[in-house]
């Protein structure tokens, strides 16, 4: 008998026939002599209909009240997944995120979870139910109601799986295992059978949206066993672990693109000591994040560099620049959108001469100019114009011998949370 957590995305439970469908799922594992357990999100399109309402009302919402109204989406999944497995001949016990003894920080919209008390679903499991837990979701040590953020029923199920010692934690989605690139922009992206948790979190972060970068952490931090696979079939999924195999000759693993990049430019910065950690500690303390940092060359005393941020912190970080001229003086500063970051990612390049070689002559060959450049042990990211993403990501996945002679995609409609 394993202990098994299930975690099924919105696209899943989308709608009362993909609930039932999945309700048959779940209930082959109960079949199989597993304990589960199951977290699941809200329904397809609810989340975003909810917050379309909360902004009808009031376009500038308290954190506190949409935190209370958004985390009803999950309360309603939940509720019909138990009754559509009991109308199945089978038990199971609904609980909220608080029920299950998830706990938080004190942060509304994007809360981290601090401590989870499971005596309540193990309580349930020894009486014979299914458990199922709304994700997203938690109660601060105060009483107050919050969400996780994005990606917060990912983190939510990897999360219990760790507090509950679970065998392993499977991540039901639209596509059936983590691929070496999107396989809706290259059909012969290959399914790969193992991927270390390294490389799923560099992908994570760098725009692959399988799965959240902060469930991955949790996953690797509690070494968790991760599986991630289809809602729609019983295809094997990819195993995210410690130690991924390695397959022979392939040194780049995945290769991910993320649209959600500005590059601001401070031009004339005088060149000072200190300058550099004003300007981004100003940045850093008003909750923006800064990714790539390019600095050109002094000249007369002065220097130029560029950063980028997400699309969303441009103008406040452009505000944060303003605010700090007295204490940073600079000519101007500028910014520039339509951007995407295009990265490579493989545990097998820190040993490989030439990998980033080969992106810049890719790249290079389908005419496309690189901006930016930054690389660690693991990973290779370039910016550049985003009109030609998809023609420079297939050049990248022919170059680092990815393609594969079939497509092997199945998917369905891509999951929210």
């Amino acid at each position: 008998m394993s202990l098994i957590v299930m975690k099924f995305g919105g696209s899943s439970v989308g709608t009362t026939e993909r609930m039932s469908r999945v309700a048959q799922r779940i209930i082959e594992k109960k079949l199989q002599g597993d304990r589960v357990v199951v977290v699941v999100s809200a329904m397809g399109d609810t989340t975003d209909d909810l917050i379309d309402k909360a902004n009808e009302i009031n376009d500038k919402p308290p954190a506190r009240e949409m935190d209370m109204l958004l985390t009803t989406g999950e309360q309603i999944s939940v509720a019909l997944l138990s009754m559509a497995i009991h109308k199945h001949g089978h038990e199971a016990r609904s609980y909220t995120g608080w029920q299950a003894g998830i706990v938080t920080e004190s942060v509304h919209a994007k809360a981290r979870i601090s401590d989870i008390s499971p005596e309540r679903i193990f309580s349930a499991l020894d009486e014979g139910n299914i458990v199922i837990v709304a994700g997203f979701q938690g109660m601060t040590e105060s009483g107050e109601i919050t969400t996780l953020g994005r990606g917060g029923s990912d983190t939510t199920a990897v999360a219990l799986a760790a507090a509950i010692k679970a065998d392993v934690c499977e991540i039901y989605t639209d596509v059936d295992g983590i691929y070496s690139t999107d396989p809706r922009v290259v059909k012969c992206a290959r399914k790969l059978n193992e991927i270390s948790y390294d490389e799923m979190l560099e992908l994570a972060h760098l725009g692959a949206a399988v799965l959240h970068p902060r469930a991955v952490e949790y996953a690797k931090h509690n070494n968790v066993n991760l599986v991630v696979r289809s809602s729609f079939t019983h295809n094997e999924g990819t195993l995210v672990r410690e130690a991924a195999e390695m397959e022979q000759g392939v040194v780049v693993r995945g290769i991910a693109s993320d649209k959600n990049v500005a590059r601001i430019s401070v031009l004339g910065v005088v060149d000072q000591p200190g300058t550099l950690a004003k300007m981004f500690g100003a940045l850093a303390s008003n909750g923006i994040d800064v990714d790539i940092i390019v600095q050109s060359g002094v000249q007369d005393g002065k220097a130029d560099f560029s950063f980028t941020v997400s699309l969303s912190d441009r103008q406040r970080a452009l505000d944060v620049i303003a605010g700090i001229q007295s204490e940073v003086p600079y000519r101007e500063a500028t910014y520039e959108e339509g951007l995407v970051k295009v990265s490579i990612v493989g545990a097998g390049m820190v040993s490989n001469p030439g990998v980033a070689a080969t992106m810049f002559k890719a790249i290079s060959s389908v005419g496309v100019s690189i901006k930016m450049v930054s690389t660690s042990e693991i990973k290779v990211s370039c910016v550049i114009a985003a009109e030609q993403v998809q023609e420079v990501v297939r050049a990248l996945h022919t170059a680092y011998g990815l393609d594969t002679a079939e497509t092997a995609y199945v998917g369905g409609p891509q999951d929210r949370r």
